[in-house]
């Protein structure tokens, strides 16, 4: 088949002329229409002849599997890039390669994103200016399969750039939003060069068309290829065979939720080259934190290529979340050090390998449920140029998209391309970056068929039956801001949940709001009322006190209100339902009193975490006393607001908390009874009559029902390790330790009765914390049914001892010395 005419273009339209300036005319089914062009309303044009002398290159036809742009040796043992794109309702779609003319611009390895938080970059303009004049060469793509358009070009190796102009009707009135000006992203491009600036040439209509409620309907044939990033073509050839994936089960699993940069911004053994990126994650410094800590997973806050958003670049903010995906299959450019020509994607794998060495795992928070092009109103960057209408859900009147997600747009799961773009992504990011895992943000978006929210739909169906998927760590966010998007304890067997009826529950037990303790007694035992069904287990629940979204651990006992001032925003931003208490002063303050009830609400916050049922998930630098100054939704702070600060660690106060957290995370390793496999049953287990688990009063005896219904400040919690459910390799009982521990949230110390015999003979204090600083060694010895003073808003952990027993004492050693 013979092959199209290759094509140069610097900033024109595509077809050779200049760019015009938008205009209306008639054809269009709204009043405002833009013309449109013979390109888009029929046959593309042919692309004019390339430069004389010049031969034109030849394309193949090609391959349409796999989607994206694959580097192989073709037929003849030619060297080259098979791209493949769908584009099902396309009239023609042309493939753009840029050539690396001006390489020597960009000078920073570590690409858009700079260290410095500035984000400037050499060569490159501010919003509205063009990065750099660079030579493109477009192919017109002839063969068309199964709705992809494909072809094999000799001769493009790894590190090319190239992008995509779809041609197509433009008719916004049925959603139809083609616009061959605007140079596309391959949603399958697995490395990405270059930044989102956002200027009016990347909008697909005129942004600052007088006629503001139509001017989405307006087309701008402005050419964007200047001003957008490009993909990049990736080398293959990685089997992972050196890797040893931990492969933690999990019940013994602890998440600890980071930023990749600002986890790594500030830290003092980290060199300053590799700081913000997935280097300095990989490098010893922060790994040995993790390590010692004690924690079996990372989960890295979005690190999908994303863009900022319009509203923060015009206040000279960016995107620090990254909660604002455009490249589902790129490890985000600006993380880091190498390079951003394709070095990027070895980079992530070496983390990975780093992480997996020290027996930590990695899962992604991801955002399948909307992307960075935002409404009607936003840029054309990639979806929505090569098929608005199949991509995305649309509304009654298409012009306008069902946001089931707040970010403006909602993908159309239901569709089977967009269905397979999310699952060929999941399976890449396992298969082949080495990823453990995923949380899926606003999962309750991704599981609704038409509308409504269904356990049944093809989404959470293909993940069900996946070999790959199945296999892998599942974490919902289980609610969207959809009707009906409210889904905690309704994912299927293989999800895990983000439970924030345990974080409310806590919290509001630590501030003294909760009316009484029948909530909290369910979420300290593993949630039973959400999860007990479906042969789920109490692992389904991610149990948190904090996330990366609302106040840190600190703030959380710091402020009463918000304080978003720096987003500028007015402080309307955020949740106001924060179920925090101040302590009595709002923010910095210098009264002893107030900071040392902190510090000990910190350590009653974190016990309680860390000795509850479920999984347990801490963010990075709540150990060690981060504060974000009372901003809960820094999502555009990227600077010392997010970034964790390791001077923390030079507070004897901050370094004892973190020792604290060391300290249980070591406990819950060493007993099962704190980490049980499945739920308590709450029944006698044997002929003593004891309970597996148990409820008691302050004075000493077992909860009853009124008790359960009556405002309390304290609670007794007994866990049985004689009789667990766990069993052993070859059915074998486990037996363990028994532990009693004793919240009390109340403003007054209190003397509570150790429960004696069938329940213990003495006990042994492992944890109070009324004291800021832990003993390294078992603690006092008490005697069952003698009563034990209890601080004012504290927590006691003690081992209950039998002298009828020989079950084994496991002693755990106190955090290494500094």
């Amino acid at each position: 088949m013979s092959s199209a005419p290759e094509q140069e273009a610097e900033q024109d339209d595509g077809f050779g002329r200049a760019p015009e300036r938008p205009r209306t005319a008639g054809g269009g089914t709204g009043p405002a229409t833009a013309a449109v062009t013979a390109a888009a309303n029929g046959r593309p044009r042919a692309p004019r002849a390339g430069r004389a002398g010049v031969p034109p290159a030849a394309v193949w036809p090609g391959s349409s599997e796999p989607l994206g742009a694959r580097f192989r040796t073709g037929a003849d043992g030619v060297a080259g890039t098979n791209f493949a794109l769908w584009a099902g309702g396309a009239e023609a779609v042309e493939l753009c390669l840029f050539d690396d003319a001006d390489e020597e611009a960009d000078s920073r390895p570590g690409g858009p994103d700079a260290p410095d938080g500035s984000g400037a970059r050499p060569g490159t303009g501010g919003e509205g200016g063009p990065r750099r004049r660079e030579r493109e060469t477009r192919h017109l793509l002839t063969e068309l399969t199964h709705e992809i358009w494909h072809g094999f070009v000799p001769g493009v190796r790894p590190g090319r750039r190239y992008g995509y102009r779809v041609h197509g009707r433009w008719d916004p009135w049925t959603g139809a939003r083609w616009n061959p000006s605007k140079l596309l992203l391959d949603p399958y491009a697995r490395a990405v060069d270059g930044d989102f600036t956002l200027p009016p040439e990347v909008y697909g209509h005129v942004r600052d068309w007088p006629q503001q409620h139509v001017a989405d309907t307006v087309r701008d044939e402005r050419d964007s290829a200047p001003y957008v990033p490009k993909g990049v073509v990736v080398a293959d050839g990685d089997d992972w065979a050196d890797d040893r994936r931990p492969k933690t089960p999990w019940a013994d699993s602890v998440i600890y939720e980071l930023h990749v940069r600002g986890f790594t911004m500030r830290h003092p053994g980290i060199p300053e080259n590799l700081r913000g990126t997935y280097a300095g994650l990989a490098h010893p410094a922060a790994v040995e934190h993790l390590a010692r800590l004690g924690v079996t997973a990372v989960e890295l806050l979005p690190v999908h290529q994303f863009a900022h958003e319009d509203h923060l670049l015009r206040r000279g903010l960016r995107n620090y979340w990254g909660y604002n995906s455009i490249g589902y299959f790129a490890p985000h450019a600006g993380y880091a050090a190498s390079g951003t020509r394709g070095p990027q994607v070895g980079e992530f794998k070496r983390m990975v390998r780093a992480l997996h060495a020290a027996g930590i795992e990695v899962i992604l928070d991801v955002v399948y449920n909307h992307t960075a092009e935002g409404g009607e109103l936003g840029p054309t960057l990639s979806l929505r140029g090569v098929d608005n209408r199949r991509y995305y859900r649309l509304q009654g009147d298409a012009r306008r998209y069902a946001d089931y997600t707040g970010c403006g747009n909602t993908l159309h799961v239901v569709q089977p391309n967009v269905l397979r773009l999310i699952t060929d992504s999941l399976r890449y990011w396992v298969t082949e970056m080495g990823v453990d895992g995923f949380r899926f943000d606003l999962a309750a978006a991704l599981a609704r068929s038409m509308h409504d929210v269904d356990m049944l739909s093809p989404f959470l169906a293909v993940i069900a039956q996946d070999p790959v998927l199945r296999r892998v760590k599942l974490i919902a966010e289980p609610w969207d801001v959809g009707s009906g998007g409210y889904q905690v304890g309704a994912f299927p067997p293989l999800w895990t949940e983000w439970n924030d009826r345990y974080r409310d529950a806590v919290r509001d037990f630590w501030r003294g709001a909760l009316p009484d303790v029948r909530d909290l007694g369910y979420r300290l035992s593993g949630s039973s009322d959400l999860y007990a069904w479906g042969g789920r287990r109490p692992y389904a629940s991610v149990n948190f006190v904090t996330a990366h979204d609302g106040f840190t651990l600190r703030d959380l006992v710091s402020y009463e209100q918000k304080h978003n001032e720096a987003n500028g925003e007015g402080n309307r931003d955020g949740t106001g339902d924060n179920r925090s208490w101040n302590c009595g002063a709002e923010g910095p303050t210098d009264d002893p009193g107030v900071l040392a009830l902190r510090r000990r609400q910190l350590r009653n916050l974190l016990t309680t975490l860390l000795l509850s049922t479920g999984v347990p998930m801490l963010v990075a630098g709540d150990e060690m006393g981060r504060t974000q100054g009372g901003n809960n939704n820094a999502y555009c702070q990227d600077n010392a607001t997010s970034w964790v600060d390791w001077s923390l660690l030079e507070d004897p106060g901050w370094r004892a908390l973190r020792d604290l957290a060391g300290r249980l995370l070591a406990l819950r390793r060493a007993h099962p009874v704190l980490r049980s496999r499945a739920f308590f049953s709450g029944r006698p287990q044997g002929a003593d009559g004891l309970r597996d688990l148990a409820w008691f009063t302050a004075e000493g005896t077992e909860m009853t029902r009124d008790d359960w219904y009556a405002p309390k400040a304290t609670l007794g919690m007994y866990l049985s390790g004689r009789d667990i459910s766990e069993r052993g390799p070859q059915g074998e009982p486990v037996t363990d330790d028994s532990f009693l521990a004793v919240l009390h949230a109340g403003e007054g110390p209190v003397r509570f009765t150790l429960p004696g015999p069938p329940w213990a003979d003495t006990y042994e204090l492992l944890v109070n914390t009324a004291l800021e600083k832990q003993d390294a060694a078992p603690g006092d010895r008490r005697a069952a049914g003698s009563p034990v003073a209890v601080r004012a808003r504290s927590v006691l952990l003690l081992r209950a001892r039998s002298r009828g027993t020989a079950i084994p004492v496991t002693e755990v050693p106190g955090p290494k010395n500094e």
